[in-house]
Parts: C-alpha cells; structure tokens; sequence
C-alpha cells in the first residue's frame, strides 16, 4: 500500500482550474504552489497587488504552468463575480475554489478605533469588516462558483477555517466569531451539493502558522509558551487530496493540515487528519 506522500506525489490535476483567494502571500500562495505543481491552471486571486509578483513567481517556478492574477477584494460581491467569470473566460470553466482570504487578528490589532482587545473595546468598523471579508467574502466566491461546478458535475470548494479553541479564545472576537460561522458554512453548503458532484470541506493547519496573517501579540504568546509556529506548507497535502478524485466522497467534513501523516498509508493518514465538526447535531436515541 502507497503511503500518503507517495499517493500525493502522484496526484495530477491536469485540466482542473482552481481559483486561490488570498494568494498573494502565505498559505494561499503555498496551496497555489501546491496546485500548480500538480498540473491545475490556477487563479491568484488577492486584494494586494503583490498578487502580480506572486503569480509571476509561480510562473517562473513552474514552467509551463497556466497562471493567472487577478485583484479581488472579496468583501464586494460585484469583485466576486468578476474573479469567477474571468477564471471561467481565461481558462473554459472552474472545478477548485479555495477560500483563504480573510483579516485577522493583526488586522484588529491595527484598527485605529480599538481601545482594546475585548468585545466593547474594538473598532465597530473594523470589527465589521472582518465578517464582511471572511464570512460574506467566502459566500460570494462559492454562490458564483458553486453553478459552474453544478453545470459540470464536479468540483471542489475548500474553506479554510481555523481551531475550535482559536474560534472561543477571550479577546479574539470578531475573528473567531467568523471562523465559527464559516464552519457553519461549510456544513450547509455540502447538504446543499449533495448529489451534485460538487463537494465542500473545511481544512485548517492546527495552529498559527509562520506568516504575516500571526499577529505580534500571538507570534510573541506562542514564543513565550515554546511553540514553533508551522510551516507555511502545512496544508498542502491535504489540499491536494481533497482536490483530487481520491476525495470523491467526502463532503461535509474537517480536516487539520498537521495530522496529516506522510509516512502512513493514504487511508490512514486521511483518517488520522480528519476533525470532528465544530458544529454537531446532538445524539437522537
């Protein structure tokens, strides 16, 4: 039996188009890597016009590649459609969407506005921009995808999420607070799909990862607690798995990018990845 990495590197996606919020930098640039590699044409999609360079990277890096940037500030719907449709005029059609864009904690610690970390104390504007990003950003991306997909019979959409406890932790609202609620979408969204061929799961990494997104007040709590922040690639593998037709059949789940075993067969490190969801039905006898 192949172990997991031996599965993974033998994974090709030639043919798929996969749209990448969030990809001018970190772990949405390391998925789109990821993907490129794999052989899908990819769409760099970011608010940053660093997206450009990034793209232009993943161009050099990958000779041959199909790639694509695009800005898109995903907190406007009409962006949104935009990205989706010159995705589908560039490349034919969309089969993968990864929704990583979003504001964190760093963003709110830089809002003028706050007076603190607390709930009363942060910047109702910024506070609001953060659901505005990350809960109706994903939205808007999956309500435009989620038809070409239907239409085709297959594709995937990835949300990417974060820790049970990072969506409760004291001070760490609204961030945690739109987490929990794309949680919720995705296990909507995959009832919604079932059927359709079309799937949506939640991948997180397990923990802060070394990127800009860790705020200073994070990235100096996890030193001073002697955790090593993960590396930006941490996710990788597991993205691939789910993008492929390894993956046919789930829908609806939780998946953690630091469970993920290599050196296990694929099975197993599949299972040894997979989450509980956060959101649970409770036991009917």
């Amino acid at each position: 039996m192949k172990t997991a990495r031996a599965a993974i590197d033998h994974i090709r996606l030639d043919g798929k188009t996969a749209l990448v919020t969030g990809a001018a930098a970190g772990l949405g640039q390391s998925m789109a890597h990821s993907l490129l590699a794999a052989g899908a044409n990819v769409v760099f999609a970011d608010i940053s016009p660093k997206v450009a360079d990034a793209a232009q990277a993943a161009q050099e890096a990958h000779p041959g590649a199909h790639v694509q940037a695009l800005l898109c500030n995903i907190s406007i719907r009409q962006d949104c459609a935009r990205v989706v449709q010159s995705t589908i005029d560039r490349f034919g059609g969309l089969d993968i969407v990864v929704n990583n864009a979003g504001k964190g904690p760093a963003f709110m610690e830089r809002a003028a506005g706050n007076s603190g970390r607390r709930f009363w104390e942060s910047d109702p504007d910024a506070w609001a921009e953060v659901i505005e990003t990350n809960v109706c950003g994903a939205y808007f991306i999956a309500h435009y995808a989620a038809p070409i997909m239907i239409a085709r019979g297959w594709g995937r959409i990835v949300n990417v999420t974060t820790s049970l406890a990072t969506m409760q932790r004291g001070a760490n609202s609204p961030y945690g607070v739109s987490k929990a609620a794309i949680e919720a979408e995705t296990l909507i969204w995959s009832k919604d799909l079932s059927g359709t061929g079309v799937t949506c799961n939640s991948l997180i990494p397990g923990g802060a990862v070394d990127t800009e997104f860790v705020s200073p007040a994070m990235r100096a709590a996890s030193a001073g607690e002697g955790r090593k922040l993960l590396p930006v690639e941490i996710m990788n593998d597991v993205l691939l798995w789910l993008a492929s037709p390894l993956a046919d059949n789930v829908n609806g789940a939780r998946y953690v990018g630091k469970n993920w075993e290599p050196s296990l067969p694929l099975e197993e490190s599949a299972a040894q990845a997979l989450e509980a969801p956060v959101l649970r039905l409770p036991d009917r006898a």
